[in-house]
């Protein structure tokens, strides 16, 4: 029998696939395995709509593949899954994406600035990466992933992508839209070359607060209404 791990990080792989927000068959989505020193991931090459519960990989945090084909791993999975699951035993799900939206925020000096309700989710509880190459050293990279994540769940990798982990699957996919959708914006107002009006910092403050306590189980709603959508796409497409 599957487990529910595996049922809802193939769903993420599709819902992902499904807004746009994947990159051919790069960047990567993981969830840690309940009791144990190891994470589900998809194996390399695969496109994000392809993914399957049955054809992902487990891994050891040590970057060994337990089940599957180990020729479809990806290094830099280890390198930023591994690390971040090894020092972060709160984080279950980690989604690395890297849409043009959030790669332009990220090469921006500023970074994300708070000009939008989607932005402000992350007011103050955002970390940036300084580019470093590819992500294939334990010690040069992943050792600095999780000092530059610190205490938060969500980075901006600069002028390459992003991070969102959650203590949910549907926790770290709440976050990947409103970042998504904060970076678009931004950007859409950046090449207005209009003055930006910057939200003041006593309402972020506050704001930042309410949006983050407004649901008990942050971004379970959305996450079950994304898998609605997910199955009445599947269900069209069969009858077609």
């Amino acid at each position: 029998m599957l487990s529910i791990e595996r049922i809802e990080l193939a769903r993420a792989y599709q819902i992902i696939a499904m807004f746009g927000w994947d990159d051919s068959t790069y960047t990567h989505l993981s969830m840690r395995v309940p009791h144990s020193d190891s994470y589900l991931i998809y194996p390399f090459g695969m496109l994000f709509e392809e993914v399957t519960p049955e054809c992902l990989l487990e891994v050891s945090l040590n970057g060994d593949v337990l089940v599957g084909n180990e020729a479809h791993y990806n290094q830099t999975g280890y390198v930023i899954h591994g690390n971040i699951y090894r020092q972060r035993q709160d984080i279950q799900a980690i989604f690395h994406c890297h849409t043009p939206a959030q790669v332009a925020v990220s090469a921006t000096q500023d970074g994300l600035l708070p000009l939008s309700q989607w932005a402000l989710h992350f007011y103050g509880r955002i970390s940036y990466h300084a580019y470093n190459s590819l992500a294939l050293s334990h010690d040069v990279h992943g050792k600095q992933l999780v000092r530059d994540l610190a205490d938060n769940f969500v980075m901006l990798m600069k002028h390459h992508g992003s991070l969102m982990c959650g203590r949910t699957i549907h926790e770290a996919m709440f976050y990947t839209h409103h970042l998504e959708k904060a970076c678009q914006t931004q950007c859409l107002l950046t090449q207005s070359h209009l003055s930006l009006d910057l939200i003041e910092d006593h309402i972020c403050q506050q704001s930042v607060n309410d949006l983050i306590h407004f649901e008990q189980d942050l971004g379970k709603r959305d996450w079950e209404a994304y898998c609605r959508q997910l199955t009445r796409r599947r269900t069209n497409a069969s009858h077609i």
